[in-house]
């Protein structure tokens, strides 16, 4: 208290010259009309200017919200557009059975948002890390997609991290059709040019041209059908000459994936199980 004291008896007269500032400010704003009006619009200007400094900076830290929103839209729209395609090819009108048919579908699988943390395109093992692991639902095997398209596997898995092997890395091999035609191959990249890969083994008597799109088939337990790969833009003969190589334009850009989802399709365990007891069968019945 002392020193509070003589601190007021030391700087008195600069408080007192602060109050009647502040006085006299109030007085000459609000009885003179015009100094009034400039003080109130240029506070309004200042409140404003603050006004849309908060917004845009609350609207930039959103966008890693909205990004992953955006991400998982993409790939249901992109699912939706697939699924309606394939039952309008099959001349079914019915709106109510698109529906439910989609909706059947969708619920197989659950997905998982997740951050890419690190990522390399220019080497033969190119491995991704992604902000998700064994404590969010993360599994060894589980695809892994972006709202373009196919980004890879998931290859080792930590409680919070997950090393994903992505499509180029010299060892991912993905089981992809070509849309609408049924015929399939695997995906393959090749080192290069981060922006393509080849769909290999894909039948001689298989019809198709350049510009038809690239997807996951749905015959291994990693994706779901109709996650987009790419777009087919060159054919070749194997060197074997018994079946097609199709050079293929991706659809993920994977020098900018930043948003990410991994796929729990809910039947694996089930498709597992079964595979699993008829090689278990097959063997019995070889060893009788």
């Amino acid at each position: 208290m002392r020193n509070l004291l003589e601190f007021l008896s030391k700087c008195y007269h600069w408080l007192l010259f602060a109050v009647l500032e502040v006085f006299s400010f109030v007085l000459l704003f609000q009885f003179n009309s015009y100094q009034g009006s400039v003080w109130f619009s240029s506070a309004n200007t200042l409140v404003g200017k603050l006004y849309e400094l908060d917004a845009y900076v609350e609207s930039y830290f959103s966008l890693t919200k909205i990004n992953k929103n955006l991400t998982l839209r993409n790939f249901y729209l992109e699912r939706q557009v697939n699924q309606l395609s394939r039952l309008y090819a099959d001349l079914t009108r019915d709106t109510t059975i698109l529906e439910r048919n989609e909706l059947e579908f969708l619920s197989r699988y659950k997905l998982i948002p997740a951050k890419v943390v690190s990522n390399s395109v220019d080497r033969n093992d190119n491995l991704m890390t992604i902000d998700r692991g064994r404590k969010d639902g993360v599994e060894i095997d589980m695809g892994v997609a972006c709202g373009n398209g196919v980004v890879g596997v998931v290859y080792l898995v930590s409680d919070h991290y997950s090393i994903v092997m992505p499509v180029l890395n010299y060892h991912s091999r993905i089981s992809c059709a070509i849309r609408h035609r049924g015929y399939f191959g695997y995906l393959k990249w090749q080192g290069g040019d981060a922006n393509i890969a080849y769909v290999e083994d894909v039948p001689r008597h298989a019809k198709f041209k350049r510009g038809d799109w690239v997807e996951t088939s749905g015959y291994s337990t990693i994706y779901p059908p109709g996650v987009l790969v790419g777009k087919i833009i060159e054919v070749y003969n194997s060197r074997d000459g018994l079946s097609y190589k199709l050079k293929v334009q991706l659809s993920t850009d994977f020098g900018n994936v930043r948003d990410v989802f991994v796929i729990s399709d809910k039947s694996i365990a089930e498709r597992t199980r079964l595979l699993e007891a008829a090689r278990d069968s097959m063997l019995r019945g070889n060893k009788e």
